[in-house]
């Protein structure tokens, strides 16, 4: 089937629902046990994220019949899972709550993502932030755009390039293996500034609507990159793995590098990865 407009407006119906019913309820209102550890103090797990997205599946089930739904818990649960992304005709990758150490702590800096993958193509992205209430969406050759809670569409449109001394933007780094971990961690220095707000769905929209310029991520499972890549991509934005080559969802390494062209891609990565294994 062909993903439409329509297809994805009904995704993020389905996720502000899903936001509204076992998110924001649960948001510092997190009793004893409802936040748990899965591989470290810094990857968490909430009674949200895992309310949240056995409701976002089902409701995609059934407005999508014949598609799958792959998200960041039922895989955490069943890694096989993830093996049947790249042959399904229509599947739903779904991170029910991105920033979830942001969201146990109180922060309002999360998100719920969603994308599209189509035969291994990612064709649809939605990212929901439902403190604001808004979400940024994306369909494969649509263009993208951040719609208000009265229906309002916005386009969207990655800041204009600068050099990379003059560059804003977020940096992840901490799974990279060593020495390449310390040596970006210096030469981020070559740009103006660089942050980590602990959600991607947030730095997403960011760079989409033109307020930062790069994002460096280290860990590129699908569900925290599919939907803010094609959104990214769609608001006029180029992206490539370390190495420069192009991003599948069926990548599960090599890192990501975000920046409002081609030409400022280049000039990113060369004061990036000056240095290091990926310089050229």
């Amino acid at each position: 089937m062909r993903f439409s407009v329509r297809d994805a407006d009904t995704v993020a119906e389905i996720l502000r629902e899903a936001a509204a019913t076992e998110i924001m309820p649960r948001f510092h209102h997190l009793g004893a046990g409802a936040i748990r550890e899965k591989t470290s103090a810094e990857d968490l797990v909430t009674d949200a994220d895992v309310a949240a997205e056995k409701v976002i599946a089902a409701a995609l089930v059934k407005a999508f019949p014949g598609s799958i739904v792959i998200g960041e818990e039922s895989v955490s649960a069943r890694p096989a899972l993830l093996d049947e992304l790249d042959g399904a005709d229509l599947a739903f990758v779904v991170d029910p709550v991105d920033g979830t150490k942001n969201f146990a702590s109180g922060l309002p800096l999360f998100g719920v993502m969603a994308a599209v993958v189509a035969r291994g193509e990612i064709v649809g992205g939605i990212i929901l932030d439902p403190v604001a209430g808004d979400w940024s969406i994306a369909v494969r050759g649509e263009g993208a755009f951040t719609v208000g809670k009265d229906g309002t569409r916005v386009p969207l449109e990655v800041a204009p390039p600068k050099p990379a001394a003059k560059m804003s933007g977020t940096a992840s780094w901490s799974t990279l293996p060593e020495p390449l971990r310390s040596q970006l961690c210096a030469n981020l220095a070559n740009t103006r500034s660089a942050a980590n707000y602990r959600c991607a769905a947030q730095e997403y929209r960011m760079m989409a609507s033109g307020n930062s310029h790069f994002a460096v991520y280290s860990k590129i499972n699908v569900w925290d990159h599919a939907a803010g890549w094609l959104i990214h991509r769609e608001a006029g934005g180029y992206s490539a793995r370390f190495d420069g080559t192009p991003y599948l969802a069926a990548h599960r390494d090599g890192g990501l590098l975000f920046a409002p062209t081609e030409e400022s891609w280049h000039d990113l990565h060369k004061a990036l990865f000056v240095g290091t294994q990926y310089a050229g």
